[in-house]
């Protein structure tokens, strides 16, 4: 089979790989039918995830067929359709009875880091029974990609952990996928407003459609003014930080009002100011959270219902062929205007 694999350095490439085998019972074997790119992917490529070494397959979103199950599968059977859950866990350790997935101690995120991913023509989904999902019948298998990820990451570390709730203010910095699906989630939970931070004017035309009260270029204005104007110069009570570079998380921090909570989303790869002089008084929670995908049955019914659109978010496709050509263009997002690249196999 191909399989896009990490090759260090900033490198990756195509190579031929091994169909992959059950090699625990409660292993499934998925045929991939569409994947996606996250910018946990480009992370690694910068040398940010030690815990992924080269000559690992990346990738952890995926839709897909069932090509071959372990004994001990009792939920699945070659055939089915499946939405892949980015994280892996056993449903029965201390973390994951908690609901703490990402933390599960045969699990967590280990695919397209720890153990080969869905970047790939077929890929091995260890405790498959609690790390797959059927298909709703009827929707849009390629928006489906979108729920392996970034939507339960954006409604579970941004939203969720922001404490959004209904009547309350909140500002998003970074209209990446991320950021815009906690737009998206955030609408869920009617807060009164929701401001969207960015310096890429598409993306801010993007969150303008898809709900946002109101955006502020930082590129060409103070963030921190525009807010504290448009919320009685007292901030917002949720602050979603969706970049993951220290400038965003500290200016999270001038955003943030009394009592409220930042939530950071990003993955960071250096460390970044706490600006404790200005916060030890104010009441403030800072959440930090790896996605644990316990919203994940939550969203399927929402978007079998149709009430949420996240193919919306893909703005590029490309053959598997060309996976080269797709992680170039989603790291010239700007240039090329784009958000989420669907891959076909």
């Amino acid at each position: 089979m191909k399989a896009l694999v990490y090759k260090g350095n900033g490198q990756c490439a195509l190579e031929d790989r091994p169909i992959p085998q059950i090699q625990e019972p409660t292993d499934v074997v998925v045929k991939v039918v569409y994947t996606t790119i996250c910018g946990t992917d480009t992370h690694i490529l910068h040398g940010d995830v030690p815990t992924c070494t080269p000559g690992r397959i990346l990738g952890h979103e995926g839709v897909g067929i069932v090509h071959e199950t372990g004994s001990g599968v009792s939920s699945f059977k070659k055939g089915d359709r499946v939405l892949i859950n980015c994280i892996s866990s056993c449903a029965t350790c201390t973390y994951c009875r908690r609901g703490m997935y990402s933390h599960c101690v045969k699990g967590g995120w280990i695919l397209g880091n720890t153990i080969d991913g869905t970047q790939a023509e077929y890929v091995r989904i260890p405790l498959a029974d609690s790390g797959l999902h059927h298909a709703p019948q009827g929707v849009d298998e390629k928006g489906l990609v979108m729920l392996s990820d970034i939507f339960p990451t954006g409604l579970e570390c941004g939203v969720l952990n922001g404490k959004v709730q209904p009547g309350s203010t909140a500002a998003i910095v970074g209209a990446g996928p991320v950021g815009l699906a906690a737009l998206l989630t955030s609408k869920l939970y009617s807060p009164s407003i929701v401001i969207v931070i960015d310096k890429d004017p598409s993306r801010l035309q993007v969150a303008k459609k898809f709900g946002a009260d109101y955006i502020v270029n930082s590129g060409e204005s103070s963030p921190e003014e525009a807010v504290m104007k448009l919320t009685d110069n007292t901030g917002c009570d949720a602050v979603i930080e969706a970049v993951g570079i220290a400038a965003t998380l500290e200016l999270a921090q001038d955003l943030v009002a009394p009592g409220g909570t930042i939530a950071n989303v990003g993955v960071h790869g250096s460390s970044c100011s706490l600006k404790i002089e200005k916060l030890w008084s104010a009441n403030i929670s800072l959440t930090t959270r790896l996605v644990d995908t316990v919203t994940t049955p939550m969203l399927l019914k929402l978007f079998a219902a149709g009430s949420i659109r996240p193919a919306d978010l893909i703005t590029h496709e490309f053959p598997f062929s060309e996976m080269a050509n797709a992680y170039t263009t989603f790291k010239a997002a700007a240039e090329h205007e784009a958000l989420k690249m669907l891959i076909t196999m």
